[in-house]
């Protein structure tokens, strides 16, 4: 067993209010370079939805991830003599029309007009070509211009189920995903680069890539199946997140979970065992990935866990976070958080608690409830649980139960334990996920420990090995 220590988030969508203030800190930080205008590290897409990328989801047309060949992992895409023969014109590339042609407005136009009997107008111009367009696609095209009409069937996640009756006016539903780097445990844009510029850093996991390696070849693009490497056409290197690195090696949260207005995001350490991620990504059924991957996790509460993680040079800081982990309580101690679309077999440690939502009847029994809530458990399943219903609706059922026993407990000041029993949960546990959940504190959502480079073997090293060109780091 090889214990290592891997940063992860959890979102609750349960709370999420769609308002993007989790991106403009991220896009106001980090991609305001040229050719940079396009890229969004962190986006909030409304679903139903293609999203952004258009159709990111559907790996038919993208081939991102891995598959299982003969039982083994290979890249969706292809191997290596697929890549080598293509690598002058990638044929699964993302286009430019595809996220969207960057447009900022003719703001002179409203200054330096002459008098005119009409109102002058700011028209739209492309940051690319600066010539003027007429904008027709962008990241929350489908939240401000309502396209689920439009665009919903095309979602991958109405698979199985007859999108067009979800669509109908009376059975519509909507729901927010924020979305940003998974930072995977086996990551196929780690794999898919050809010039070896990304790496998973040891010490928290994160993903990043190296900017006087990148040779722009741009198979990380097409080997992230969520597609959250971009290319930048003025400097001819990729770039992604980088989980906001330097405020975490401060102990410091990422700027999208510290701005977040509804509080929905945490972030925390796990320990897991390396030797196993291989066996989890090669799991046979998809269905059974998810299972697969919380097994990968420790207790760093457990003695001998602790023990030997400080014997695979862990610091005692980090076996203490982790100790302490809200991801770790959330997506393995309670199961609440599920990851998105395991079935890509990366293994991501980007979690989403999943929403409930109002019921579509009327006195119904309680075996009923979830079949009736406005976003269908298969919906979610699809995009959670490849398509596994029964995660899902162990999470949903606590939840509900949650919020019946609090309900009970503050309004009605009684004691409810039946919704906690038939949920499988100790009053105990149904405390210690409300205060988590609703009234947790900054200290208590947010769990990390600082890194101590100056300890490291090689500093010098680690000079210019990750960042933006430039300097930036």
């Amino acid at each position: 067993m090889k214990i290592k220590a891997q940063i992860g988030m959890v979102l609750n969508l349960d709370k999420c209010l769609g308002c993007h203030t989790c991106s403009l800190p991220c896009k106001n930080v980090w991609t305001t370079a040229p050719g940079t205008e396009y890229m969004w590290y962190n986006n909030v897409e409304t679903k139903p939805g293609i999203g952004y990328p258009k159709e990111w989801e559907n790996q038919e047309r993208w081939k991102g991830g891995w598959k299982l060949r003969r039982g083994h992992l290979s890249l969706a895409a292809g191997n290596r003599a697929f890549k080598l023969a293509a690598i002058f014109a990638n044929p699964d590339l993302p286009l430019l029309d595809d996220y969207y042609e960057p447009w900022t407005y003719d703001y002179q136009n409203l200054a330096a007009s002459p008098p005119t009997r009409h109102q002058p107008i700011a028209r739209a111009l492309s940051v690319v070509t600066g010539k003027p367009i007429d904008p027709g696609w962008g990241p929350t095209w489908e939240d401000d211009l309502a396209g689920v009409p439009v665009t919903g069937l095309k979602d991958v996640n109405f698979r199985s189920m007859e999108a067009k009756a979800f669509l109908d006016f009376q059975n519509v539903f909507m729901l927010h995903v924020p979305r940003l780097c998974e930072h995977c445990m086996n990551p196929a844009c780690l794999a898919s680069c050809p010039s070896g510029a990304i790496y998973k850093r040891d010490e928290d996991g994160i993903v990043l890539i190296n900017q006087e390696k990148c040779r722009g070849w741009r198979y990380c693009v097409s080997g992230c199946p969520y597609k959250k490497s971009y290319f930048n056409w003025k400097t001819s290197r990729s770039e992604k997140c980088i989980f906001c690195y330097p405020r975490i090696e401060a102990g410091l949260p990422t700027l999208c979970a510290h701005s977040c207005v509804g509080r929905i995001r945490y972030i925390g350490v796990v320990l897991y065992d390396a030797d196993k991620v291989r066996e989890a990504a090669e799991t046979p059924r998809e269905t059974d990935i998810y299972e697969a991957q919380l097994s990968l996790f420790l207790d760093a509460n457990d003695p001998a866990v602790a023990r030997q993680a400080r014997l695979d040079g862990i610091p005692d800081a980090v076996v203490e976070a982790a100790s302490r982990s809200p991801v770790h309580s959330l997506a393995v101690k309670w199961r609440l958080a599920l990851p998105l679309h395991p079935e890509f077999r990366t293994l991501p440690m980007v979690w989403y608690v999943p929403p409930l939502s109002p019921l579509t009847g009327g006195d119904l029994e309680d075996g009923m409830v979830l079949d009736s809530m406005r976003i269908p458990v298969r919906y979610l399943a699809n995009m959670l649980t490849a398509g596994n219903e029964g995660p899902v609706r162990q999470a949903l059922c606590r939840l509900l139960a949650l919020r019946r026993f609090m309900r009970a407990k503050r309004v009605e000041n009684k004691q409810a334990h039946e919704p906690l029993e038939e949920a499988g949960l100790a009053p105990e546990t149904a405390e210690a996920m409300y205060r988590l959940l609703a009234v947790a504190r900054l200290k208590d959502r947010f769990v990390i420990p600082t890194t101590r480079r100056e300890f490291a073997e090689d500093v010098q090293a680690l000079k210019a090995s990750a960042g933006f060109p430039g300097g930036r780091t």
